[in-house]
């Protein structure tokens, strides 16, 4: 098959081999601007495990950052533009792979009933119940495509909104288990915040220092020569942090490691 370009999606792309699922894909701004390789990933990762995978071209910012920020009316304004964006989709599930959106989107509806928009919070809960981070929907489809070896020593940083707001910490440690020659290290602290939390790092940046120099305190002492990470922040986070100290310790979103595995191709560092 072609190779799927970072910047660029067509508006879907189809399972290979057998397909098992419709899944809509969100490619999300922060994601989008800085990291469009981990969206072709994604892509990727979902057709080869059988999935059409559906990518509205309407779709912008889901609306966490202004959630984060306490800008309610804004983050309503984004969230309904992103609810009708999917909404004409024939999908099974919204996958996202930022840690911080899914957990804004899987909290539509209760950001529609705090605003009182009745019209909208049955539109939001629908949406909301077909939101799944990647590593929860490849968990629940169960991964078919052979892995091939990524021998690399790795650590999995847990990101605050992926493990605590979504109680998601099993599935992407099970899935990087799965790949052959990986080397997974748990980082001490791994649940604790590495200062990005959304938009704390441009609010409260001393204190933000403060955390992504414990977190990258942590990965130097496991030996890792990867981190891995499900949340675009935590990785510019952690990546500032050892750029700082002249650390050349590559990061990565797991779609890029489940990707290269799937693809028997070299992990991009």
């Amino acid at each position: 098959s072609r190779p799927l370009p970072p910047g660029r999606f067509p508006a879907r792309v189809p399972a290979r081999g057998q397909r098992r699922a419709v899944v809509g894909m969100l490619t999300g701004c922060v994601q989008s601007v800085f990291f469009p390789q981990v969206n072709a990933a994604t892509a990727r990762v979902l057709a080869a495990e059988g999935c059409d995978v559906v990518i509205p071209r309407e779709q912008g910012c889901c609306g966490a950052l202004s959630l984060h920020s306490g800008r309610t009316a804004e983050a309503a304004r984004f969230a309904a533009r992103t609810i009708e964006a999917f909404e004409g989709a024939e999908v099974d599930a919204i996958v996202v792979n930022s840690a911080g959106c899914g957990s804004a989107m899987k909290e539509y509806e209760r950001l529609f009933g705090h605003l009182a928009e009745p019209s909208m919070t049955a539109r939001a809960a629908a949406l909301s119940a077909r939101v799944r981070d990647l590593t929860e929907f490849l968990a629940e489809l169960g991964p078919v495509a052979p892995r091939h070896p990524v021998p690399v020593r790795a650590a999995y940083h847990d990101a605050c909104h992926l493990g605590h707001a979504q109680r998601i910490t099993r599935e992407p440690r099970a899935l990087l288990r799965d790949i052959p020659d990986l080397e997974l290290m748990e980082l001490r602290d791994a649940g604790t915040c590495c200062g990005s939390a959304g938009v704390y790092n441009l609010l409260q940046p001393d204190a933000a220092r403060a955390l992504g120099a414990r977190k990258a305190d942590a990965v130097l002492d496991s030996g890792a020569a990867l981190v891995i990470s499900a949340n675009p922040g935590c990785t510019l986070q952690i990546s500032a942090e050892l750029a700082s100290r002249g650390q050349t310790i590559a990061t990565a979103h797991i779609a890029e490691v489940l990707d290269a595995s799937i693809r028997g191709v070299r992990l991009r560092s």
